[in-house]
């Protein structure tokens, strides 16, 4: 009797259509189920590192796992956030990451050559994160304010955000961070296009800011070996491109389902930053092509949900937030083509993490917090609709 009465509450939830709610709940669940892979995953990779370094073998799980409680806190607090205010704060918080991008130069704390973080005891904060956002953010605002100018004039509406942008890019050079400088680059000349900035303005800019990477590439010896190590990484298997070969290895032995759970070879030391920058590499040994898909289906439809949203902003004449959503998917798709593309191979390796997934407080933080502004651009979305079926039921019970 009890199991039918289970069976029959089981058909009466599935048959029962899901009320109406004024968030979008399947962003939210791509959005854990990324969080989600990545704790599996950073607890699979780290451990043989976490064992030699801490004798703890689930410290680094650990401590990701405390990041997921912060970014999760974090991100309900923001949610609660209205995006006028992000607009009326954008410049301020602007002026925040360009001060914490002179305090990372001046105490930040060096790992593997490059002062890219700043030390607060649990974590190490990436100011490099915080200008990201912020920069996404006070774009967003720009465009609404200036976008006759951005359509019509250049040096006005389009050469003052690569001022900006310059700032920036000069602070984040010094670290040195050219892999943040390229996913900024590359998403503010996406929310321009977006914007209506001429077609011509728009190419002429694009030629120079490649013109400009690839000058900073050829100045500096250790980048010139990436790229190097990148066409042919096994010219040097056991130098330059020790890195990569491991981890086309690792892709090698995963095959269609993967060598199981936990059973990568690859992540026992022979790999180097496992659990971080290359967290995709042994993802794929374990899980296979069948893994590698399905986590790349979870981004690319947290990308499109961002584009939806932008859309859906745009349509109800909430300008701000359209830009920024569209600005936060294209951080996201290019950020992950940056880091899947180093992991197998297919471009220059780059010290950016996989969103949601690769272990770093900074990084898990603040993506947590661009899929909580997201949710509430959808959010604002949701209400004008909802207060005019409400009023459209009153009159038709009166």
């Amino acid at each position: 009797m009890q199991i039918r009465n289970v069976f029959a509450s089981a058909k009466r939830w599935m048959a029962t259509s899901s009320p109406e709610v004024l968030y979008d709940r399947q962003l939210v669940w791509i959005s854990l189920g990324l969080m989600l892979t990545g704790l599996v995953m950073v607890t699979s990779a780290s451990f043989p590192i976490s064992s030699r370094l801490t004798d703890q073998p689930f410290h680094f799980m650990f401590r990701h796992a405390i990041f997921l409680v912060l970014a999760l806190s974090t991100s309900a607090v923001i949610l609660q956030v209205p995006t006028k205010r992000w607009a009326q704060y954008s410049t301020w918080l602007l002026l925040l990451s360009i001060l914490l991008l002179f305090v990372v130069l001046v105490a930040g704390k060096s790992v593997n050559g490059a002062s890219r973080w700043i030390p607060l005891g649990l974590f190490n904060l990436q100011p490099a994160e915080v200008a990201k956002l912020s920069l996404f953010i006070f774009m967003s605002g720009y465009l609404v304010r200036k976008n006759e100018e951005v359509r019509s004039s250049f040096f006005g509406g389009f050469i003052k955000p690569i001022i900006v942008f310059a700032t920036l890019a000069s602070l984040l050079l010094l670290q040195p961070d050219l892999g943040t400088v390229v996913v900024m680059l590359v998403t503010l000349f996406g929310m321009l296009f977006i914007a209506g900035a001429k077609l011509t303005q728009f190419l002429a800019l694009m030629v120079v800011g490649l013109l400009s990477v690839a000058t900073l590439i050829y100045i500096e010896p250790y980048r010139m070996r990436r790229v190097t190590s990148f066409l042919d990484p096994w010219e040097d298997p056991f130098g330059s491109g020790y890195q990569l070969t491991q981890s086309l290895m690792a892709f090698g032995r995963g095959e269609w389902f993967g060598q199981g759970l936990g059973n990568s070879i690859q992540k026992l030391e022979y790999l180097p930053e496992a659990h971080t920058d290359f967290v995709f590499a042994v993802l794929a040994e374990e899980l296979g092509y069948v893994g590698v898909v399905l986590v790349l289906m979870l981004i690319f439809s947290l990308v499109l949900k961002a584009i939806f949203i932008g859309r859906k902003a745009f349509e109800s004449n909430q300008l701000f937030g359209g830009y920024l959503a569209f600005g936060i998917g294209i951080w996201f798709a290019f950020q992950t083509l940056i880091n899947v593309g180093a992991a197998a191979g297919m471009v220059p390796t780059k010290g950016l993490t996989l969103p949601l997934i690769s272990y770093g407080g900074s990084s898990l933080i603040i993506m947590s917090v661009a899929v909580s502004i997201l949710l509430r651009i959808d959010h604002e979305c949701r209400l004008p609709a909802k207060e005019t079926q409400h009023n459209i039921d009153n009159d038709e019970k009166q």
